[in-house]
């Protein structure tokens, strides 16, 4: 399993706008194939950072959902809102595998 964060520096004044693109994304990368673990926006402290955690099961399936996202319209309408309403000021993306809960050792084990 691969998980993407993605790091956003937001228009704190167009926070709404910004919510609203996160809303459209989270059930495209599950029909996608992706599992997404949700958008945190600014609550506290910094209140232009955005992030965004969602895995796929290996880097080539996230490579395939990249692929697709040109011909999806709900992609591209999701994407027109960022431009359109100018809420992006930039991202950054990693990627990182995540140790689970399934993972771990249990005492006694």
């Amino acid at each position: 399993m691969i998980t993407c964060y993605l790091r956003y520096v937001i228009d704190p004044y167009r926070l709404a706008e910004f919510e609203a693109y996160a809303k459209l994304w989270i059930p495209l990368v599950n029909r996608m194939g992706g599992i997404h673990h949700g958008y945190f926006l600014p609550g506290e402290g910094a209140n232009n950072i955005a992030v965004a955690l969602f895995s796929f099961p290996s880097l080539a399936a996230y490579e395939a959902y990249r692929a697709s996202i040109p011909g999806d319209r709900r992609c591209q309408e999701a994407l027109a809102l960022a431009d359109r309403t100018r809420c992006i000021v930039s991202y950054q993306r990693s990627f990182m595998r995540p140790v689970l809960d399934a993972d771990c050792e249990r005492p006694g084990d």
